[in-house]
């Protein structure tokens, strides 16, 4: 017979934010539903975020006295925190204690704990990461429950800008009613927001940024006579530049650490052949049917293209794997770094280092490499792309006294190495090659801004502005080169060609001894 065991209870601790809450402290404990106890071992930590009134002794008290049906813990910070650093203590102790979920309740009463139950559904279902209760999720009720016209017109216009900045769809982003999954909060740099009032805000962008799930529930909207302490216009402004700051890192501009959420790897490697690109022009430069040595092949997108538009034969190195879905007719598992792989060079008519050499630690010693391993194949055509320091973005921001490395783009925060049009062509002469042909490409616009009618305008204003001058507004260089054949195969050929000369010369001679007249077949 089987003895049913039951599955493990999940932990949920109920966070109290206070500050100044020593008259509403206790009614907001007794709020809680205790119902809770029934599906979850819940636990309550109350922080009183240094309060100049008698909350934290209103939390000792409703400790002891309150006869509440889960454990109470009572923490007092003291040296003021702010709204977001308080947040940051608690979800940390729930991080630390090994608690499942984490429960945002402010210790004013404005956010109903009645509404607990419902809200931690998505949760406990698996469906989502995050809960936040809306206000506005419910057409006018908002208005109705006492929120002055201006926040809520306040709140309705930085949510469409969040919304439209962060490709989001959510009602509401100012919500102080959050629910989160520990693993959730555990798998961000929560710690690095702001202590401030838009650390609501930036977890959200983590969230994103992260590709975690946040749903939305309705919840009753309550203004009583607690005391704002929101300087509105100065939070909105910090709402706005902590949402530009995501929107910038998202196009390669700007970098925040706090918004490295995403997965590691190659991921952010796309293929950008459908407009002017490093891709698009290899695709130009390349023979239909070249047996191809792609290094660096970043996922094998440009390899996959190579197959399926020009028929050619593709070998790919990388120390990432393929991308799923990609397959390529062979794959060499080796870093760059530790040089060029050991094998056959002769075999390849094409040899691809599309955004590889900023990424290496000595890119001179590793295109001095390549040079050896082509010395007797001096017809092999080598493709490089690079970013272009000299473009004037990063020129401006050093103007502005800025330089800042991102996620992606020229100032890629895995750049080992930064070049312009002269500094990179010099890489490949004064190492062996042959320049054949430059170009400067724009900004990869359709990626950044999607593909559209504004993305397209750019492109070509900033295809336009690059045959004015390459160096200042092209994004990223372009370069064909071939190796110059060494010494001992310039030898080889001319010793090669000399016997073939000789011996051509010395059959003429005996023709011409043979015939006093040299008939046609002779000559």
């Amino acid at each position: 017979m089987d003895i049913f065991k039951p599955e493990r209870m999940s932990r949920l601790l109920v966070l109290v934010v206070a500050y100044h809450a020593e008259t509403t402290i206790s009614a907001v404990l007794t709020r809680i539903p205790s119902s809770l106890v029934d599906a979850y071992h819940v636990e309550v930590l109350i922080i009183d975020d240094s309060s100049k009134d008698m909350t934290f002794e209103a939390g000792l008290k409703a400790q002891r006295e309150g006869n509440l049906p889960f454990r109470v813990h009572v923490l007092y910070n003291p040296v003021n925190q702010g709204y977001g650093g308080n947040q940051k203590i608690g979800y940390h102790y729930a991080i630390e204690n090994k608690f499942d979920y984490v429960a945002l309740v402010h210790g004013d009463g404005q956010y109903a704990p009645e509404c607990l139950v419902e809200l931690l559904e998505p949760l406990k279902s698996g469906k989502a990461d995050a809960v936040f209760g809306s206000r506005m999720l419910v057409r006018g009720q908002a208005l109705k429950g006492g929120m002055p016209l201006y926040k809520y017109m306040g709140n309705k216009i930085l949510t469409w800008f969040e919304n439209r900045m962060l490709k989001s769809n959510l009602s509401e982003f100012h919500s102080g009613y959050r629910l989160y999954s520990v693993a959730g909060l555990a798998s961000v740099p929560f710690d690095l927001n702001s202590n401030e009032f838009h650390f609501d805000t930036e977890i959200i962008i983590q969230f994103i940024v992260a590709g975690l799930r946040i749903s939305e529930l309705p919840i009753p909207t309550y203004y009583g006579d607690e005391i704002c302490r929101v300087d509105g216009l100065k939070y909105a402004w910090d709402v706005v530049k902590a949402v530009l700051k995501a929107r910038a890192q998202s196009m390669g501009l700007f970098y925040c650490p706090n918004f490295d959420c995403a997965g590691r790897g190659n991921e952010h490697y796309q293929t950008k052949a459908g407009y002017l690109s490093p891709h698009s022009e290899t695709l130009r430069h390349v023979r239909p049917g070249s047996r191809v040595l792609d290094l660096g092949c970043a996922g094998g997108y440009v390899g996959m293209l190579l197959k399926k538009e020009l028929g050619c034969t593709v070998t790919a190195v990388d120390c990432f794997p393929l991308a799923p879905g990609n397959s390529l007719d062979e794959f060499i598992d080796h870093d760059l770094n530790q040089g060029v792989p050991d094998i056959d060079f002769g075999q390849f008519d094409c040899i691809l280092l599309l955004d590889v050499i900023e990424h290496l630690t000595r890119p001179e010693q590793f295109v001095r490499s390549l040079r050896k391993a082509l010395e007797q194949h001096p017809e092999t055509t080598v493709i490089a792309s690079t970013g272009n320091i000299g473009f004037f973005i990063p020129r401006l921001m050093l103007v502005l006294g800025h330089f800042n490395y991102g996620k992606r783009g020229i100032l890629d925060m895995t750049h080992c190495r930064l070049f312009t049009f002269g500094s990179f062509r010099r890489l490949f002469i004064q190492n062996g090659f042959r320049v054949e042909f430059v170009a400067g490409v724009p900004g990869p616009y359709p990626l950044a801004l999607g593909d559209n009618a504004l993305s397209r305008f750019v492109l070509r204003l900033n295809s336009l502005a690059i045959k004015m001058n390459k160096g200042l507004f092209s994004y990223q260089i372009f370069m064909v080169s071939k190796s110059l054949p060494s010494l001992a195969y310039l030898l080889a050929h001319a010793v090669e060609q000399s016997e073939i000369r000789s011996n051509s010369k010395a059959i003429r001679s005996q023709c011409q001894s043979v015939c006093a007249q040299p008939s046609e077949k002779c000559a």
